[in-house]
């Protein structure tokens, strides 16, 4: 079932102030993605990501083009209520507390008092927010706490579709493994997950389908080993070698690529048959084989690919 259908969505802006150009910040985008899935939007800055987000949010308007969400058209209000978003800089009121902003957000879809105080205490647990931080004030709050309430706020009304604009943000590691279980655990529960995020190692790991945007327009969709099978080079493979340097393995090597790394040293070449030279030469050298295997592109070779 496609739970978000983009047709043709196309966003203007006009520049400029005697002089007004148009520029063109996303340029006929055309996707769709199926329920109880992560789907990852990746691009340069700039590539129109948060662009896309604003139109599905009605939070601007396109030029042209439309899109669905759960079956309805975004202009339909009501469906609002059945999904989520956490914004790329979420602003909130400084002085309302994390729990008093969470109560607000559930009075906002019209969940009861105590309906509202239980699910705000559930989810400032869920996004591992400390308990002696939830009754201060926003203004004293890190970016990273304030990543944390933000999320929280996307999940009060208990959405089928999250949108998360790079929730990974001012996250240390500690909490970008936490607030990247979380998401992962929101799949499981059956919701859909739209996220932006410029940290490549999340979306490699947490994504089933993935969308690549340049200068406004789709260059890649697809499930990501689809993607990397399509750009791969089947014949590509490394050799990592250790117990010798790389200016003597050089002078010993008639083919191969030689690149150090905190493993030893790593020998690329291009095809099969030439492993055979690149051991005689690693005798030669006095070296130590330490593993063969193809080269396999990795998200983020096929992002600047």
């Amino acid at each position: 079932m496609k739970v978000i259908e983009i047709n043709n969505l196309t966003k203007d802006y006009e520049v400029g102030f005697w002089r007004k150009k148009k520029v063109r910040a996303l340029d006929g985008l055309s996707l769709s993605v199926d329920a109880n899935q992560i789907f990852g939007f990746l691009g340069a800055n700039g590539a129109g990501k948060t662009t896309t987000l604003k139109l599905l949010m009605r939070l601007i308007f396109p030029t042209s083009g439309s899109a669905r969400i759960l079956g309805h058209d975004i202009s339909v209000v009501k469906m609002h209520s059945r999904i989520g978003y956490l914004p790329e800089n979420p602003y909130f009121y400084d002085y309302l507390t994390a729990r008093e902003l969470l109560e607000y957000c559930g009075q906002l879809f019209g969940l009861t008092p105590s309906v509202r105080k239980k699910q705000a205490a559930s989810l400032l647990s869920r996004v591992r927010l400390d308990e002696k931080r939830w009754d201060t004030q926003l203004r004293k709050f890190s970016k990273g706490m304030l990543q944390r309430v933000g999320l929280a706020q996307s999940l009060i009304n208990d959405p089928e579709i999250v949108f998360l604009d790079e929730p990974m943000s001012g996250l240390d590691p500690v909490g970008r493994r936490e607030v990247r279980d979380l998401i992962a655990s929101l799949r499981e529960e059956g919701k859909t997950i739209f996220m932006c995020s410029h940290i490549l190692s999340d979306i490699e790991v947490l994504c089933d389908q993935v969308a690549i945007l340049k200068r406004g327009k789709l260059a890649q969709l697809g499930y990501l080993d689809e993607l990397r099978q399509r750009n791969d080079d089947p014949n590509r493979m490394e050799v990592l070698v250790t117990g010798t340097d790389a200016a003597t393995l050089k002078r010993y090597l008639t083919n191969g690529n030689v690149t150090p790394t905190p493993r030893g040293l790593r020998i690329e070449i291009g095809a099969e048959n030439e492993i055979e030279a690149v051991l005689t030469g690693l005798r030669l050298a006095g070296g130590k084989l330490v593993a063969v295997q193809p080269i396999k592109q990795s998200l983020e070779e096929l992002f600047l690919d």
